[in-house]
């Protein structure tokens, strides 16, 4: 799992919003040295993902559970799947139920939306990205079920590209000066990172072309015929991404006109959680 030390504070975290001072119910139920098992099971088709988190979640509750996998993450999955069995404490297992299955259903459901885009277009160029809309405090999670989905990552964050977006451009003066500054900026602060620009119309296009001191462009709502045109006008001059008003009925047609990439914000902004639950053996 990437940025283990990220992880482990994203669990915490899920851990001192949920437990506070302590499952009261559980402890009403249980003597703390009673042992049980549980099973995790899918209760719809899917793609799982998020098995090696649930796996670090029990262990952050109680590091002597004893956890068995039967699925990996980027398994396809389908009701009655067993996915993890449990074995230990019972007031540990129901006391980390929630946690682990938050996780799982919200990964596992965009693992699944990304398979399906990422499966529309696997026979064209097109690479499916997702984007900054996340979950705040989750985006790591959410980028990794993307990546186990079959898309791609674009940026985590505002560290590692230049994203020069229309409010910038509007904010700099323009798309010339926008370049020049960020320009400067990568080169005084002796930065290796890509730029991509936003372009809104044919205008904007042709004064980036002509900059030639970007990486990536990113055509903002274009249309079908319009992005086809913009992809002969680049000429494969730099990398090319569609973005705005990207659904799965329109996926295809945008990856047909030749662009590089299309960056998706519904993969984890509006997404279905998958249904998963923990069943007590």
């Amino acid at each position: 799992m990437i940025y283990k030390e990220y992880l482990k504070e994203i669990i915490q975290l899920a851990k001192k919003e949920d437990l506070g001072e302590g499952d009261h119910t559980t402890k009403a139920c249980f003597k703390n040295n009673e042992n049980g098992n549980a099973r995790i099971f899918a209760k719809e088709a899917g793609v799982l993902a998020g098995v090696e988190v649930a796996k670090a979640v029990f262990k952050a509750y109680d590091k002597n559970l004893k956890l068995e996998t039967f699925l990996v993450d980027g398994d396809n999955i389908g009701p009655g799947d067993e996915i993890l069995h449990i074995s230990g404490n019972k007031n540990s297992i129901l006391t980390a139920e929630r946690p682990v299955l938050n996780f799982l259903q919200r990964m596992s459901g965009i693992a699944t939306k990304t398979r399906e885009y990422a499966d529309a277009i696997q026979d064209t160029k097109a690479i499916v990205l997702d984007t900054r809309k996340t979950t705040p405090g989750m985006r790591l999670l959410e980028k990794e079920a993307v990546r186990i989905g079959g898309g791609k990552n674009h940026r985590f964050g505002l560290y590692d590209m230049i994203m020069l977006k229309d409010n910038h451009i509007d904010f700099a003066g323009g798309i010339d000066k926008a370049i020049s500054l960020a320009r400067k900026y990568l080169e005084e602060n002796n930065l290796d990172i890509p730029v991509e620009i936003e372009v809104r119309n044919f205008e904007e296009l042709e004064q980036v072309l002509k900059s030639e001191k970007i990486d990536r462009v990113m055509l903002d709502n274009f249309t079908v015929e319009d992005t086809k045109r913009a992809v002969q006008v680049v000429n494969n001059r730099i990398e090319v991404e569609s973005s705005g008003g990207i659904t799965l009925e329109n996926l295809r047609a945008y990856a047909e006109t030749g662009v590089d990439y299309i960056s998706v914000g519904s993969l984890t902004h509006h997404i279905k959680s998958l249904d998963i639950s923990l069943y007590v053996v």
